[in-house]
């Protein structure tokens, strides 16, 4: 029989089977095995709003008059990954994400600006070279933090649009206004960078 809801009973009230079986049994969450064991249990009694847990596969389901299904799930979010510019995440327990701020100095002389470097800040300690090309494949709103400690910085392109000081092309250069400045390369598009900051075209 469906389950009866709720009722109050009255001192001396006599307790029933239909009562025991509409008002406890029926609304109880019952414990089985498995789906076999329920449907041999329950056979045709199964009714709407009974609720059972299948102890095989650790499962709570619900009758909604004509078959099974599990209650609402507290989520499907396996794991949080951390993007660019993010840190933390993982795949259990409470999750924190942060924001990321790598500053990785360099030496180098010619460095291109690779995937990876999504989302830092890259330090410059001499003059040099920063080239953007299509290998550096960056998604749209991702960037990089460029800071120009050495002497003199030229910032070019081998294939990839770069863009700044009303200059944009495939075959331009600017560069670096002052030494220790800080520009910013931006992708608006595929293999399309924005140069923000104080540079000049060459």
């Amino acid at each position: 029989m469906a389950g009866l809801g709720r009722k109050v009973f009255a001192a001396g009230e006599v307790l029933t089977a239909a009562n025991v079986n509409g008002y406890l049994m029926d609304q109880a969450v019952m414990v089985f095995d498995d789906s076999a064991s329920r449907t041999s249990a329950l056979g045709t009694a199964a009714s709407e709003g009974m609720i059972s847990y299948t102890k095989d596969d650790n499962t709570l389901q619900y009758y909604d008059g004509s078959a099974w299904n599990n209650v609402s799930s507290p989520g499907d979010i396996t794991a949080v990954t951390a993007g660019y510019g993010l840190a933390g995440g993982g795949s259990s327990g409470d999750l924190t994400l942060t924001a990321g701020t790598t500053v990785t100095s360099s030496t180098a002389t010619a460095y291109t600006i690779g995937t990876a470097d999504a989302g830092t800040y890259l330090r410059f300690t001499e003059a040099g070279t920063v080239t953007v090309g299509t290998a550096t494949s960056f998604g749209v709103g991702q960037q990089v933090q460029i800071f120009a400690d050495g002497t003199a910085m030229t910032i070019t392109t081998d294939g990839a649009t770069i863009a700044g000081a009303g200059t944009a092309g495939t075959a331009v250069s600017f560069t670096v206004g002052n030494q220790y400045e800080a520009v910013a390369i931006f992708c608006v598009d595929t293999d399309t960078y924005r140069i923000i900051g104080n540079i000049t075209a060459v």
